[in-house]
């Protein structure tokens, strides 16, 4: 009896945990990830993760929440070509509400199987900016070459009116974008056809979603996502950590330290720490500056002014070289990043602060040189003129000397000096000592 209850009360938990499985397979499953901040070659591999993800798991859809102003045109292109190629539908969310999606934003909206926004969002802004010099400011901002500007402008129109036309939707409006760098809110966009949904928040975009059929390169899906359950997929801490390091803020200062830390080393040797510091720094300035558009004529100047700092070090210019180094720095850090993107360049405070601060730390290097270098010797054959010495034999006026552990031969210019007596060292003169009694 015992036996069969047993056996009872396994058979009842297995068609339990059947069925609690069954009903797991049968709910559909949508994955979500996030996207906020500038478009790189980092956000574009999380994109495709969550791309393979979802096609793997078998979700009913990808949702990418996103609010951007924007990012590199290469970056931009891979995650469009990864949602064409998707064999899972992808959404494009521009979430949360005061978010955008500018520039590159937009051409990954509008090349989404589904385009929707939440209120108080944007839309637009797309016209190209990296192609001409990078701005100083003002009206003292390199123009770009036209005919260039023109190519340039000509292919983002190409590209995103063939990608607006293959889904649908309002090409018209998407070349003024590229042209006029016009911007509409989510209600207008919804209005003049250029996203699918306006949606509060997911629940209300899933249940907005629920019977919409999408044309995938496989064929034509009808989205089932009334009640999905949803999966959120986070950047992982290495993406995050990539991801963080790639602004230009922290290319600037990583870049900087690395410099300075490498050029305490080369003057301090076997100081080790500055080293591996400076080592690791230039590692990941390069990788951050590698997902950046830089302008390689400018990481001349910022190079071109520690050398100048190095030289006022050696070299006695009365602060020539230093001023040299500060304004090569500045201007090496204002010209950083080849784009006008407002996002996408280094802040002017935080240029302030580093060429100061690192103007400030070579002065006391500086200083501290040119002290020792006035510093009379104390050790060694220049430090002898001044030793006190002891007579090993009388000097009348030559004999023999002991100093600083050494026998010398010596030369009076003191009149006679008796064996034991303490002199002074007055000067080394070839390999002779000239030396008075001590007073």
């Amino acid at each position: 009896m015992r036996k069969a209850l047993t056996l009872f009360v396994v058979a009842l938990w297995a068609l339990f945990l059947a069925a609690s499985l069954a009903a797991q397979a049968a709910a559909p499953q949508v994955d979500v990830i996030t996207v906020k901040g500038v478009i790189n070659p980092v956000v574009a591999g999380y994109v495709a993760r969550g791309i393979h993800n979802a096609e793997s798991d078998g979700a009913v859809a990808l949702i990418v929440r996103m609010d951007t102003p924007g990012g590199l045109d290469t970056s931009m292109r891979e995650i469009i070509q990864g949602i064409l190629d998707a064999k899972v539908p992808v959404v494009v969310y521009v979430w949360p509400q005061g978010g955008r999606a500018a520039s590159a934003g937009v051409f990954i909206t509008i090349a989404s199987h589904v385009a929707a926004m939440a209120p108080n969002t944007n839309i637009g802004a797309a016209h190209p900016v990296s192609m001409g010099g990078s701005p100083l400011g003002g009206e003292q901002q390199q123009q770009p070459d036209q005919t260039m500007t023109e190519k340039v402008t000509n292919d983002a129109v190409a590209y995103i009116k063939g990608i607006a036309i293959g889904r649908g939707r309002n090409a018209e409006w998407a070349e003024k974008a590229v042209r006029e760098s016009v911007s509409v809110t989510a209600a207008e966009a919804k209005k003049l056809g250029v996203i699918d949904l306006v949606a509060s928040d997911l629940p209300d975009l899933l249940a907005q979603l629920d019977g919409r059929q999408v044309t995938l390169t496989s064929g034509t899906v009808t989205l089932s996502t009334a009640g999905a359950g949803v999966r959120l997929m986070d950047m992982g801490p290495i993406e995050q950590f990539l991801l963080n390091i790639s602004d230009p803020n922290i290319a600037f200062l990583l870049l900087s330290l690395s410099v300075t830390a490498l050029l305490i080393e080369l003057t301090n040797p076997g100081a080790i720490l500055p080293g591996v510091i400076g080592g690791i720094s230039l590692f990941l300035a390069l990788f951050s500056l590698g997902m950046l558009p830089v302008n390689y004529a400018a990481l001349g100047l910022i190079f071109l002014a520690f050398i100048l700092f190095i030289l006022e070090i050696k070299i006695v210019s009365f602060g020539l070289l230093s001023v040299g180094g500060v304004v090569s720095m500045t201007l090496g850090a204002l010209l950083l990043i080849n784009s006008a993107s407002p996002d996408l360049q280094v802040s002017r405070p935080l240029i302030g602060i580093v060429v100061l601060g690192t103007a400030g730390a070579f002065f006391f290097i500086l200083r501290a040189v040119r002290r020792a270098q006035r510093r009379r010797p104390t050790t060694g054959r220049e430090g002898l003129p001044g030793q006190l010495a002891v007579a090993r034999s009388p000097l009348d006026p030559e004999g023999y000397v002991f100093v600083e552990g050494e026998r010398w031969s010596a030369v009076s210019e003191d009149g006679p000096i008796s064996e034991g007596e303490p002199v002074i060292v007055v000067r080394k003169d070839g390999f002779k000592l000239r030396v008075k009694r001590k007073q």
